[in-house]
Protein backbone atom coordinates (compact mmCIF):
# COMPACT_ATOMS: atom_id res chain seq x y z
CA UNK A 1 0.00 0.00 0.00
CA UNK A 2 1.26 3.46 -0.91
CA UNK A 3 1.49 5.74 2.08
CA UNK A 4 -0.11 9.10 1.29
CA UNK A 5 1.32 12.36 2.61
CA UNK A 6 -0.28 13.83 5.71
CA UNK A 7 -2.64 16.76 4.98
CA UNK A 8 -0.39 19.13 6.90
CA UNK A 9 2.47 18.24 4.54
CA UNK A 10 0.25 19.06 1.59
CA UNK A 11 -0.54 22.46 3.06
CA UNK A 12 3.15 23.02 3.81
CA UNK A 13 3.97 22.39 0.17
CA UNK A 14 1.46 25.03 -0.91
CA UNK A 15 2.79 27.47 1.68
CA UNK A 16 6.34 27.06 0.40
CA UNK A 17 5.10 27.80 -3.10
CA UNK A 18 3.30 30.88 -1.79
CA UNK A 19 6.52 32.20 -0.28
CA UNK A 20 8.25 32.23 -3.67
CA UNK A 21 9.27 35.80 -4.46
CA UNK A 22 7.00 37.01 -7.25
CA UNK A 23 8.67 40.40 -7.68
CA UNK A 24 11.15 42.77 -6.09
CA UNK A 25 11.84 46.38 -7.03
CA UNK A 26 15.07 47.69 -5.51
CA UNK A 27 16.36 51.23 -6.00
CA UNK A 28 19.91 51.52 -7.35
CA UNK A 29 22.32 54.33 -8.27
CA UNK A 30 23.11 54.97 -11.93
CA UNK A 31 26.13 56.35 -13.76
CA UNK A 32 25.54 59.29 -16.13
CA UNK A 33 24.84 58.51 -19.79
CA UNK A 34 27.17 60.34 -22.19
CA UNK A 35 27.29 63.80 -20.57
CA UNK A 36 29.22 63.89 -17.35
CA UNK A 37 28.27 65.68 -14.17
CA UNK A 38 30.63 66.45 -11.31
CA UNK A 39 28.76 65.15 -8.24
CA UNK A 40 27.71 67.84 -5.81
CA UNK A 41 26.61 67.44 -2.22
CA UNK A 42 24.45 70.51 -2.73
CA UNK A 43 21.18 69.12 -4.06
CA UNK A 44 20.17 72.43 -5.63
CA UNK A 45 23.47 72.58 -7.52
CA UNK A 46 23.02 68.97 -8.64
CA UNK A 47 19.45 69.71 -9.76
CA UNK A 48 20.62 72.74 -11.76
CA UNK A 49 23.39 70.68 -13.37
CA UNK A 50 20.93 68.06 -14.58
CA UNK A 51 18.60 70.74 -15.94
CA UNK A 52 21.50 72.17 -17.93
CA UNK A 53 22.31 68.69 -19.26
CA UNK A 54 18.70 68.11 -20.26
CA UNK A 55 18.64 71.48 -22.02
CA UNK A 56 21.83 70.70 -23.94
CA UNK A 57 20.44 67.34 -25.05
CA UNK A 58 17.15 69.01 -25.99
CA UNK A 59 18.95 71.45 -28.27
CA UNK A 60 20.77 68.56 -29.94
CA UNK A 61 17.44 66.84 -30.58
CA UNK A 62 15.97 70.04 -32.07
CA UNK A 63 18.81 70.05 -34.60
CA UNK A 64 18.79 66.29 -35.17
CA UNK A 65 15.73 64.39 -33.88
CA UNK A 66 17.34 61.12 -34.94
CA UNK A 67 20.27 61.51 -32.52
CA UNK A 68 19.70 58.48 -30.26
CA UNK A 69 22.62 59.36 -27.99
CA UNK A 70 21.14 62.81 -27.35
CA UNK A 71 17.77 61.24 -26.66
CA UNK A 72 19.31 58.89 -24.08
CA UNK A 73 21.15 61.82 -22.47
CA UNK A 74 17.89 63.80 -22.33
CA UNK A 75 15.97 60.91 -20.76
CA UNK A 76 18.69 60.28 -18.19
CA UNK A 77 18.95 63.97 -17.22
CA UNK A 78 15.15 64.36 -16.89
CA UNK A 79 15.01 61.26 -14.69
CA UNK A 80 17.71 62.75 -12.46
CA UNK A 81 15.77 66.04 -12.25
CA UNK A 82 12.77 64.10 -10.96
CA UNK A 83 14.97 62.11 -8.61
CA UNK A 84 16.52 65.31 -7.24
CA UNK A 85 13.08 66.83 -6.67
CA UNK A 86 12.04 63.73 -4.78
CA UNK A 87 15.16 63.73 -2.56
CA UNK A 88 15.08 67.47 -1.93
CA UNK A 89 11.30 67.52 -1.37
CA UNK A 90 11.00 70.53 -3.67
CA UNK A 91 7.56 71.32 -5.05
CA UNK A 92 7.71 73.22 -8.37
CA UNK A 93 3.97 72.50 -8.83
CA UNK A 94 3.29 74.76 -5.84
CA UNK A 95 5.72 77.56 -6.75
CA UNK A 96 8.60 78.01 -9.25
CA UNK A 97 11.98 76.82 -8.00
CA UNK A 98 14.70 79.39 -8.76
CA UNK A 99 18.16 77.92 -9.40
CA UNK A 100 21.47 79.40 -10.52
CA UNK A 101 20.83 78.99 -14.25
CA UNK A 102 17.13 78.13 -14.53
CA UNK A 103 13.72 78.52 -13.00
CA UNK A 104 11.96 75.18 -12.66
CA UNK A 105 8.19 75.07 -13.16
CA UNK A 106 5.54 72.39 -13.50
CA UNK A 107 2.79 71.91 -16.09
CA UNK A 108 -0.54 71.20 -14.44
CA UNK A 109 -2.46 68.06 -15.43
CA UNK A 110 -6.20 68.75 -15.86
CA UNK A 111 -6.98 65.26 -14.54
CA UNK A 112 -7.77 65.74 -10.80
CA UNK A 113 -6.42 62.32 -9.94
CA UNK A 114 -2.95 63.38 -11.17
CA UNK A 115 -2.43 66.22 -8.66
CA UNK A 116 1.39 66.12 -8.25
CA UNK A 117 1.15 67.14 -4.60
CA UNK A 118 -0.28 63.69 -3.89
CA UNK A 119 2.53 61.73 -5.56
CA UNK A 120 6.06 60.55 -5.09
CA UNK A 121 7.72 60.28 -8.51
CA UNK A 122 10.28 57.47 -8.66
CA UNK A 123 12.60 57.22 -11.71
CA UNK A 124 11.99 53.80 -13.23
CA UNK A 125 15.60 53.46 -14.41
CA UNK A 126 16.66 53.40 -10.75
CA UNK A 127 14.54 50.30 -10.07
CA UNK A 128 16.18 46.91 -10.35
CA UNK A 129 13.40 44.36 -10.84
CA UNK A 130 13.51 40.62 -10.22
CA UNK A 131 11.01 37.84 -9.62
CA UNK A 132 9.27 35.09 -11.55
CA UNK A 133 6.18 37.19 -12.29
CA UNK A 134 8.23 40.03 -13.76
CA UNK A 135 10.68 37.93 -15.77
CA UNK A 136 10.29 40.21 -18.81
CA UNK A 137 10.72 43.96 -18.43
CA UNK A 138 8.39 45.66 -20.89
CA UNK A 139 9.98 48.98 -21.82
CA UNK A 140 8.92 51.25 -24.67
CA UNK A 141 11.72 53.19 -26.30
CA UNK A 142 11.12 56.87 -26.93
CA UNK A 143 11.49 60.32 -25.44
CA UNK A 144 11.03 61.09 -21.76
CA UNK A 145 11.96 59.72 -18.36
CA UNK A 146 9.73 56.79 -17.32
CA UNK A 147 8.57 57.16 -13.71
CA UNK A 148 6.48 55.30 -11.18
CA UNK A 149 3.89 57.65 -9.69
CA UNK A 150 3.28 56.44 -6.12
CA UNK A 151 0.28 57.75 -4.21
CA UNK A 152 -1.31 56.87 -0.89
CA UNK A 153 -4.74 55.46 -1.70
CA UNK A 154 -8.03 54.84 0.01
CA UNK A 155 -8.43 51.13 -0.67
CA UNK A 156 -12.14 51.13 0.13
CA UNK A 157 -13.39 54.05 -1.93
CA UNK A 158 -10.78 54.30 -4.68
CA UNK A 159 -10.56 50.57 -5.46
CA UNK A 160 -6.83 50.50 -4.79
CA UNK A 161 -5.21 47.04 -4.83
CA UNK A 162 -2.70 48.03 -2.12
CA UNK A 163 -2.22 50.94 0.33
CA UNK A 164 -0.66 52.81 -2.62
CA UNK A 165 -1.41 53.30 -6.29
CA UNK A 166 1.56 52.81 -8.62
CA UNK A 167 0.87 54.47 -11.98
CA UNK A 168 2.84 54.45 -15.23
CA UNK A 169 3.92 58.00 -16.13
CA UNK A 170 6.70 59.72 -18.06
CA UNK A 171 8.39 63.08 -17.39
CA UNK A 172 9.13 65.57 -20.17
CA UNK A 173 11.23 68.73 -19.82
CA UNK A 174 10.66 71.74 -22.10
CA UNK A 175 12.82 74.86 -22.23
CA UNK A 176 11.88 78.48 -22.91
CA UNK A 177 14.72 80.89 -22.23
CA UNK A 178 15.89 80.17 -18.68
CA UNK A 179 12.66 78.40 -17.76
CA UNK A 180 12.45 74.61 -17.54
CA UNK A 181 8.93 73.19 -17.40
CA UNK A 182 8.32 69.59 -16.32
CA UNK A 183 5.25 67.78 -17.62
CA UNK A 184 4.05 64.41 -16.31
CA UNK A 185 2.38 62.36 -19.07
CA UNK A 186 0.25 59.28 -18.41
CA UNK A 187 1.95 56.60 -20.48
CA UNK A 188 -1.16 54.42 -20.72
CA UNK A 189 -3.07 57.34 -22.26
CA UNK A 190 -0.54 58.82 -24.70
CA UNK A 191 1.66 57.15 -27.30
CA UNK A 192 3.62 60.16 -28.57
CA UNK A 193 4.96 63.46 -27.27
CA UNK A 194 5.97 66.69 -29.04
CA UNK A 195 9.03 68.67 -27.93
CA UNK A 196 10.89 71.39 -29.82
CA UNK A 197 8.82 71.04 -32.97
CA UNK A 198 9.36 67.29 -33.30
CA UNK A 199 7.24 64.30 -32.30
CA UNK A 200 8.61 61.13 -30.74
CA UNK A 201 7.16 57.94 -29.28
CA UNK A 202 6.63 58.49 -25.57
CA UNK A 203 9.10 56.42 -23.53
CA UNK A 204 7.55 54.18 -20.89
CA UNK A 205 8.33 51.41 -18.42
CA UNK A 206 5.20 49.28 -18.04
CA UNK A 207 6.77 46.70 -15.74
CA UNK A 208 8.11 48.93 -12.96
CA UNK A 209 4.70 50.04 -11.55
CA UNK A 210 3.42 46.46 -11.72
CA UNK A 211 6.49 45.20 -9.88
CA UNK A 212 6.06 47.76 -7.12
CA UNK A 213 2.35 46.93 -6.82
CA UNK A 214 3.12 43.23 -6.69
CA UNK A 215 5.84 43.74 -4.09
CA UNK A 216 3.42 45.62 -1.84
CA UNK A 217 0.51 43.22 -2.40
CA UNK A 218 2.12 40.11 -0.90
CA UNK A 219 -1.33 38.51 -1.07
CA UNK A 220 0.21 35.26 -2.28
CA UNK A 221 1.18 34.72 1.37
CA UNK A 222 -2.54 34.70 2.17
CA UNK A 223 -3.59 32.28 -0.57
CA UNK A 224 -3.79 29.22 1.68
CA UNK A 225 -5.10 31.06 4.80
CA UNK A 226 -7.88 32.63 2.69
CA UNK A 227 -8.79 29.13 1.50
CA UNK A 228 -8.71 27.49 4.90
CA UNK A 229 -10.21 30.34 6.99
CA UNK A 230 -12.32 32.45 4.61
CA UNK A 231 -14.35 34.20 7.32
CA UNK A 232 -11.20 35.71 8.83
CA UNK A 233 -10.42 37.36 5.52
CA UNK A 234 -13.89 38.48 4.49
CA UNK A 235 -12.60 42.06 4.56
CA UNK A 236 -10.13 41.25 1.77
CA UNK A 237 -13.01 40.79 -0.68
CA UNK A 238 -12.95 43.64 -3.15
CA UNK A 239 -12.81 44.82 -6.71
CA UNK A 240 -9.70 46.91 -7.31
CA UNK A 241 -8.18 48.78 -10.25
CA UNK A 242 -4.64 49.24 -11.51
CA UNK A 243 -4.81 52.62 -13.22
CA UNK A 244 -6.76 55.89 -13.24
CA UNK A 245 -10.39 55.20 -14.17
CA UNK A 246 -11.20 56.06 -17.79
CA UNK A 247 -14.90 55.88 -18.74
CA UNK A 248 -13.93 55.54 -22.40
CA UNK A 249 -11.96 52.33 -21.91
CA UNK A 250 -13.38 48.84 -21.63
CA UNK A 251 -12.92 47.22 -18.23
CA UNK A 252 -11.24 43.80 -18.15
CA UNK A 253 -12.18 42.12 -14.86
CA UNK A 254 -9.75 39.38 -13.77
CA UNK A 255 -11.04 36.67 -11.40
CA UNK A 256 -8.49 34.36 -9.74
CA UNK A 257 -9.07 30.76 -8.70
CA UNK A 258 -8.75 28.46 -5.71
CA UNK A 259 -5.94 29.22 -3.21
CA UNK A 260 -4.91 32.16 -5.35
CA UNK A 261 -5.04 35.97 -5.53
CA UNK A 262 -4.74 38.82 -8.07
CA UNK A 263 -0.95 38.34 -8.06
CA UNK A 264 -1.47 35.37 -10.36
CA UNK A 265 -2.42 37.74 -13.22
CA UNK A 266 0.70 39.91 -13.29
CA UNK A 267 2.66 38.06 -16.01
CA UNK A 268 -0.36 38.43 -18.30
CA UNK A 269 -0.85 42.08 -17.34
CA UNK A 270 2.82 42.78 -17.99
CA UNK A 271 2.43 41.55 -21.56
CA UNK A 272 -0.96 43.13 -22.24
CA UNK A 273 0.09 46.62 -21.17
CA UNK A 274 2.97 46.48 -23.65
CA UNK A 275 0.44 46.30 -26.50
CA UNK A 276 -0.52 49.80 -27.75
CA UNK A 277 -3.99 48.74 -28.95
CA UNK A 278 -4.78 47.24 -25.56
CA UNK A 279 -3.42 50.28 -23.72
CA UNK A 280 -5.64 52.43 -25.89
CA UNK A 281 -8.83 50.43 -25.36
CA UNK A 282 -8.71 48.64 -22.00
CA UNK A 283 -8.33 49.19 -18.27
CA UNK A 284 -7.82 46.36 -15.76
CA UNK A 285 -9.71 45.51 -12.58
CA UNK A 286 -9.39 42.56 -10.18
CA UNK A 287 -11.86 40.63 -8.10
CA UNK A 288 -10.11 39.33 -4.97
CA UNK A 289 -11.93 37.06 -2.52
CA UNK A 290 -11.31 34.32 0.08
CA UNK A 291 -11.39 31.16 -2.01
CA UNK A 292 -12.69 28.87 0.77
CA UNK A 293 -16.28 29.91 0.07
CA UNK A 294 -18.38 27.83 -2.36
CA UNK A 295 -18.02 29.54 -5.69
CA UNK A 296 -21.75 30.18 -6.01
CA UNK A 297 -21.51 32.27 -2.82
CA UNK A 298 -18.41 34.10 -4.09
CA UNK A 299 -20.31 34.92 -7.29
CA UNK A 300 -23.20 36.39 -5.28
CA UNK A 301 -20.72 38.62 -3.42
CA UNK A 302 -19.18 39.69 -6.73
CA UNK A 303 -22.58 40.74 -8.04
CA UNK A 304 -23.01 43.01 -5.01
CA UNK A 305 -19.50 44.40 -5.46
CA UNK A 306 -20.26 45.23 -9.10
CA UNK A 307 -23.45 47.01 -8.08
CA UNK A 308 -21.53 49.22 -5.64
CA UNK A 309 -18.51 49.87 -7.85
CA UNK A 310 -20.55 50.87 -10.88
CA UNK A 311 -22.26 53.62 -8.90
CA UNK A 312 -18.91 55.40 -8.69
CA UNK A 313 -17.28 54.10 -11.88
CA UNK A 314 -20.06 53.70 -14.46
CA UNK A 315 -19.29 51.53 -17.48
CA UNK A 316 -19.75 53.01 -20.95
CA UNK A 317 -18.76 49.78 -22.69
CA UNK A 318 -19.52 46.22 -21.75
CA UNK A 319 -16.72 44.64 -19.75
CA UNK A 320 -14.66 41.57 -20.54
CA UNK A 321 -14.29 39.02 -17.73
CA UNK A 322 -11.36 36.60 -17.59
CA UNK A 323 -11.54 33.78 -15.04
CA UNK A 324 -8.88 31.25 -14.17
CA UNK A 325 -9.80 27.88 -12.65
CA UNK A 326 -12.54 28.40 -10.05
CA UNK A 327 -12.55 32.05 -11.10
CA UNK A 328 -13.91 30.81 -14.42
CA UNK A 329 -16.73 29.03 -12.58
CA UNK A 330 -17.59 32.31 -10.84
CA UNK A 331 -17.46 34.12 -14.18
CA UNK A 332 -19.79 31.56 -15.75
CA UNK A 333 -22.49 32.42 -13.20
CA UNK A 334 -22.30 36.08 -14.26
CA UNK A 335 -23.54 35.20 -17.76
CA UNK A 336 -26.28 32.77 -16.73
CA UNK A 337 -29.99 33.12 -16.05
CA UNK A 338 -30.70 30.36 -13.55
CA UNK A 339 -34.34 31.30 -12.94
CA UNK A 340 -35.71 28.52 -10.68
CA UNK A 341 -33.97 25.72 -12.54
CA UNK A 342 -31.03 25.20 -10.19
CA UNK A 343 -33.20 25.65 -7.11
CA UNK A 344 -35.78 23.13 -8.30
CA UNK A 345 -33.10 20.52 -8.93
CA UNK A 346 -31.60 20.97 -5.47
CA UNK A 347 -34.61 21.49 -3.17
CA UNK A 348 -38.00 19.90 -2.54
CA UNK A 349 -39.82 23.17 -1.80
CA UNK A 350 -39.87 26.75 -3.07
CA UNK A 351 -37.93 29.50 -1.24
CA UNK A 352 -41.20 30.79 0.20
CA UNK A 353 -41.96 27.40 1.72
CA UNK A 354 -38.63 27.11 3.50
CA UNK A 355 -38.72 27.62 7.25
CA UNK A 356 -35.46 29.56 7.61
CA UNK A 357 -34.30 32.84 9.07
CA UNK A 358 -34.70 35.65 6.48
CA UNK A 359 -30.97 36.41 6.32
CA UNK A 360 -30.08 32.79 5.73
CA UNK A 361 -32.76 32.38 3.08
CA UNK A 362 -31.46 35.51 1.35
CA UNK A 363 -27.93 34.07 1.14
CA UNK A 364 -29.23 30.75 -0.13
CA UNK A 365 -31.46 32.24 -2.82
CA UNK A 366 -28.80 34.68 -4.05
CA UNK A 367 -26.42 31.75 -4.50
CA UNK A 368 -28.97 29.68 -6.44
CA UNK A 369 -31.32 32.09 -8.23
CA UNK A 370 -29.66 34.80 -10.32
CA UNK A 371 -29.70 36.64 -13.64
CA UNK A 372 -26.88 37.35 -16.06
CA UNK A 373 -25.05 40.64 -15.67
CA UNK A 374 -25.99 42.90 -18.61
CA UNK A 375 -22.72 44.86 -18.33
CA UNK A 376 -20.65 41.85 -19.41
CA UNK A 377 -19.92 41.58 -23.11
CA UNK A 378 -17.44 38.69 -23.29
CA UNK A 379 -15.87 36.04 -21.05
CA UNK A 380 -12.60 34.11 -21.35
CA UNK A 381 -12.45 30.85 -19.39
CA UNK A 382 -8.94 29.59 -18.59
CA UNK A 383 -8.41 26.11 -17.06
CA UNK A 384 -12.00 26.20 -15.79
CA UNK A 385 -13.58 23.08 -14.21
CA UNK A 386 -17.13 23.71 -15.43
CA UNK A 387 -18.07 20.11 -14.66
CA UNK A 388 -15.81 19.75 -11.67
CA UNK A 389 -12.48 18.07 -11.08
CA UNK A 390 -11.65 14.65 -9.73
CA UNK A 391 -9.00 16.38 -7.63
CA UNK A 392 -11.85 17.62 -5.43
CA UNK A 393 -12.88 14.04 -4.62
CA UNK A 394 -9.53 12.27 -4.33
CA UNK A 395 -7.29 12.15 -1.27
CA UNK A 396 -5.87 15.67 -1.88
CA UNK A 397 -9.33 17.22 -2.06
CA UNK A 398 -10.54 15.28 0.96
CA UNK A 399 -7.51 16.42 2.94
CA UNK A 400 -8.26 20.07 2.26
CA UNK A 401 -12.01 19.70 2.84
CA UNK A 402 -11.26 18.67 6.43
CA UNK A 403 -9.04 21.72 6.87
CA UNK A 404 -11.35 24.40 5.44
CA UNK A 405 -13.24 26.21 8.21
CA UNK A 406 -16.65 27.27 6.94
CA UNK A 407 -18.09 30.42 8.64
CA UNK A 408 -20.67 29.79 11.35
CA UNK A 409 -23.35 31.59 9.33
CA UNK A 410 -22.93 29.22 6.40
CA UNK A 411 -22.81 26.22 8.73
CA UNK A 412 -26.16 27.29 10.17
CA UNK A 413 -27.62 27.59 6.68
CA UNK A 414 -26.38 24.09 5.92
CA UNK A 415 -28.24 22.73 8.94
CA UNK A 416 -31.43 24.59 8.05
CA UNK A 417 -31.45 23.64 4.38
CA UNK A 418 -30.54 19.97 4.89
CA UNK A 419 -34.14 18.86 5.46
CA UNK A 420 -35.18 20.36 2.11
CA UNK A 421 -32.39 18.93 -0.05
CA UNK A 422 -33.14 16.44 -2.81
CA UNK A 423 -31.19 13.20 -2.77
CA UNK A 424 -30.70 12.61 -6.48
CA UNK A 425 -29.03 9.43 -7.68
CA UNK A 426 -25.33 9.84 -8.34
CA UNK A 427 -25.05 13.20 -6.61
CA UNK A 428 -22.97 13.97 -3.57
CA UNK A 429 -25.20 14.88 -0.63
CA UNK A 430 -23.74 16.88 2.26
CA UNK A 431 -25.10 17.30 5.77
CA UNK A 432 -23.43 20.72 5.92
CA UNK A 433 -22.98 23.82 3.78
CA UNK A 434 -20.39 23.11 1.05
CA UNK A 435 -16.99 24.76 0.87
CA UNK A 436 -15.22 25.71 -2.36
CA UNK A 437 -13.65 22.29 -2.82
CA UNK A 438 -17.03 20.60 -2.41
CA UNK A 439 -18.42 22.76 -5.22
CA UNK A 440 -15.63 21.62 -7.53
CA UNK A 441 -16.60 17.95 -7.20
CA UNK A 442 -18.12 16.53 -10.41
CA UNK A 443 -21.01 14.98 -8.45
CA UNK A 444 -21.80 18.06 -6.35
CA UNK A 445 -25.49 18.91 -6.63
CA UNK A 446 -24.84 22.53 -7.62
CA UNK A 447 -22.27 21.51 -10.26
CA UNK A 448 -24.64 19.02 -11.87
CA UNK A 449 -27.49 21.55 -11.74
CA UNK A 450 -25.61 24.50 -13.23
CA UNK A 451 -24.52 22.40 -16.18
CA UNK A 452 -28.16 21.93 -17.18
CA UNK A 453 -28.59 25.70 -17.51
CA UNK A 454 -27.30 27.29 -20.71
CA UNK A 455 -25.10 30.37 -20.84
CA UNK A 456 -27.04 33.47 -21.85
CA UNK A 457 -27.39 33.61 -25.63
CA UNK A 458 -25.59 36.48 -27.34
CA UNK A 459 -22.64 36.72 -24.91
CA UNK A 460 -19.51 35.37 -26.65
CA UNK A 461 -17.13 33.29 -24.59
CA UNK A 462 -13.83 31.51 -25.17
CA UNK A 463 -11.98 28.57 -23.67
CA UNK A 464 -8.25 28.17 -23.01
CA UNK A 465 -6.99 24.91 -21.48
CA UNK A 466 -3.72 23.08 -20.90
CA UNK A 467 -2.78 19.56 -21.92
CA UNK A 468 0.69 19.40 -20.27
CA UNK A 469 2.25 19.15 -23.74
CA UNK A 470 0.80 15.70 -24.40
CA UNK A 471 -1.26 16.80 -27.38
CA UNK A 472 -3.92 14.26 -26.46
CA UNK A 473 -7.12 16.36 -26.45
CA UNK A 474 -9.98 15.52 -26.01
CA UNK A 475 -8.56 12.96 -23.56
CA UNK A 476 -6.22 15.54 -22.10
CA UNK A 477 -5.91 17.17 -18.69
CA UNK A 478 -3.88 20.03 -17.27
CA UNK A 479 -3.17 17.90 -14.21
CA UNK A 480 -6.09 19.40 -12.28
CA UNK A 481 -8.89 19.98 -14.78
CA UNK A 482 -9.62 17.41 -17.52
CA UNK A 483 -10.66 18.46 -21.00
CA UNK A 484 -14.15 17.04 -20.54
CA UNK A 485 -14.67 19.55 -17.75
CA UNK A 486 -13.10 22.65 -19.35
CA UNK A 487 -14.59 22.15 -22.81
CA UNK A 488 -17.65 24.22 -23.74
CA UNK A 489 -19.27 23.34 -27.05
CA UNK A 490 -20.72 26.84 -27.44
CA UNK A 491 -17.36 28.62 -27.10
CA UNK A 492 -16.50 31.01 -29.90
CA UNK A 493 -12.93 29.67 -29.80
CA UNK A 494 -10.97 27.01 -27.96
CA UNK A 495 -7.20 27.02 -27.51
CA UNK A 496 -5.23 24.09 -26.08
CA UNK A 497 -1.78 25.08 -24.84
CA UNK A 498 1.10 22.76 -23.85
CA UNK A 499 1.15 23.50 -20.14
CA UNK A 500 -0.31 22.59 -16.78
CA UNK A 501 -3.10 24.19 -14.74
CA UNK A 502 -1.34 27.57 -14.76
CA UNK A 503 -2.28 28.13 -18.39
CA UNK A 504 -2.96 31.84 -17.85
CA UNK A 505 0.79 32.34 -17.37
CA UNK A 506 1.85 30.37 -20.48
CA UNK A 507 3.00 32.38 -23.49
CA UNK A 508 0.59 30.78 -25.97
CA UNK A 509 -2.35 31.41 -23.65
CA UNK A 510 -1.30 35.02 -23.07
CA UNK A 511 -1.04 35.50 -26.83
CA UNK A 512 -4.53 34.03 -27.20
CA UNK A 513 -5.93 36.46 -24.63
CA UNK A 514 -4.26 39.29 -26.55
CA UNK A 515 -5.86 38.07 -29.78
CA UNK A 516 -9.31 37.85 -28.21
CA UNK A 517 -9.07 41.36 -26.75
CA UNK A 518 -8.08 42.71 -30.16
CA UNK A 519 -11.04 40.89 -31.69
CA UNK A 520 -13.40 42.27 -29.03
CA UNK A 521 -12.59 45.85 -30.03
CA UNK A 522 -13.17 45.38 -33.77
CA UNK A 523 -16.93 46.08 -33.76
CA UNK A 524 -16.34 49.27 -31.74
CA UNK A 525 -13.86 50.87 -34.13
Amino acid sequence: MVKLPHPILIVATFLLAACTQLATAKEINLAPVGLQVVPSKDRLVSLDDHIRLAEAASHKLERNPGDDQARREYNFAVARICGSLRQSKLTPWAAPVKLASHTLTWKRDPHPEMDPAKYEFIPADQLEIHGKSMAVREIKSGLGAPLVAKRVADQTHELAPTPHFYFTVTAIARFTGSRCEIEIVEALEHETVSVGGHTWPLAADFTAPLAMTLTEMETQKLNIPRLLRPAEFAGSTRISRLEPYDPNKTVVLLVHGLASSPTTWFPLLNQLRNDPAIRDNYQFWFYSYPSGYPYSYSASILRKELDQVEKHYPLHQKMVVIGHSMGGCISRLLITDSKQQIWNQMFTVTPEQMDMTPDHKHILTESSIFEHRPEIGRVIFISTPHRGSDLATNWIGKAFIHLVKIPDTLLSIGIEEARYKKHRAGEKHLDRFPDSIDTLAPNNDFVTAINTVPIKAGIPYHTIAGDRGHGDAPKSSDGVVPYWSSHQSGALSEKIVPTNHGAHQHQEAMDEVTRILHEHQQPHR
